[in-house]
């Protein structure tokens, strides 16, 4: 792949959900480095957007994917109608996983429709279309560990190729044991990005993307390195924190090794 071809956008909202991370707004300060870094469990409602049946159907991974694709809509002020959508993930819906796998181990292998409905990859993409009514293209995709990675520089793709505007929503969730001790993923976490063709009044930052041999960038607090190293949608806190601080800066993103993806943002001198 030619390394020196690159993919702009213009980044016009942001939702973000982890562990001591409720939302952007929350951790901006945290990952600018002028408020310190206190790690609880989260807090993720059923999305209120969804009906009622199918809002008790939503598991863990559908409530963080809608929660940060519905804060970046929200703060960009975007029509989420008019948003191609990416979904990525390493591994989606794990309790649900995990339920049907404990089926098929047992007697009684009769699986209900609502956990096998939810088994597919695609399942959070299908609740953002009835959630929010958009009809849009929607591309849903995995890569393990460069799983977000691999949905920025799709969605990149799609804002530079098509000319759409293109919400990112990347998410991942722990795996209940004995799957956790073979992968083991320490807490569910969102980021969604609204990467956009043009400049609009909400824009917090342009950014360039290009693929690069560099090794990527780790994040000068421990703790929230090791939400990075750990959660494969974490491994976006770098482009997030080089946000926080507002300064025209590079960063380098995990991809598939061994390429990374070096993201140059120039902020709009916005929040």
């Amino acid at each position: 792949m030619n390394k020196t071809v690159k993919l702009t956008a213009y980044l016009d909202g942001i939702g973000l959900i982890g562990p001591g991370l409720d939302n952007w707004p929350a951790a901006h300060p945290i990952l600018a480095g002028t408020a310190p870094f206190e790690s609880h469990p989260l807090t993720v409602a059923a999305p209120q957007s969804l009906p009622p049946a199918e809002r008790r159907r939503t598991g863990l991974a559908i409530k963080v994917a809608l929660a940060v694709a519905q804060e970046a809509v929200a703060a960009g002020q975007l029509d989420a109608r008019q948003l191609a959508t990416v979904f990525s993930s390493s591994g989606a819906d794990n309790d649900n996983c995990d339920a049907i796998c404990k089926v098929l181990a047992s007697d009684d292998r009769h699986i209900s429709p609502t956990r096998f409905h939810n088994s597919v990859h695609n399942a959070p993409a299908g609740y953002w279309g009835i959630a929010s009514g958009a009809m849009t293209p929607a591309t849903v995709l995995c890569a393990h560990d460069g799983s977000f990675g691999a949905g920025l520089l799709e969605a990149l793709t799609q804002v530079a190729v098509e000319g759409w505007g293109t919400l990112l929503v990347t998410y991942d969730m722990p795996y209940p044991e004995p799957l956790h001790a073979k992968r083991p993923l320490p807490a569910a976490f969102g980021i969604a990005l609204a990467l956009m063709p043009e400049r609009s009044a909400h824009s917090l930052a342009r950014i360039e993307l290009s693929l690069t041999d560099d090794a990527p960038d780790a994040l000068a607090a421990p703790e929230l390195d090791a939400l990075r190293r750990a959660i494969p949608c974490a491994r976006g806190l770098p482009l997030l924190q080089a946000i926080a601080r507002g300064t025209e800066t590079r960063v380098v993103l995990d991809y598939l090794a061994p390429l990374s993806l070096a993201i140059t943002i120039e902020p709009e001198h916005r929040r």
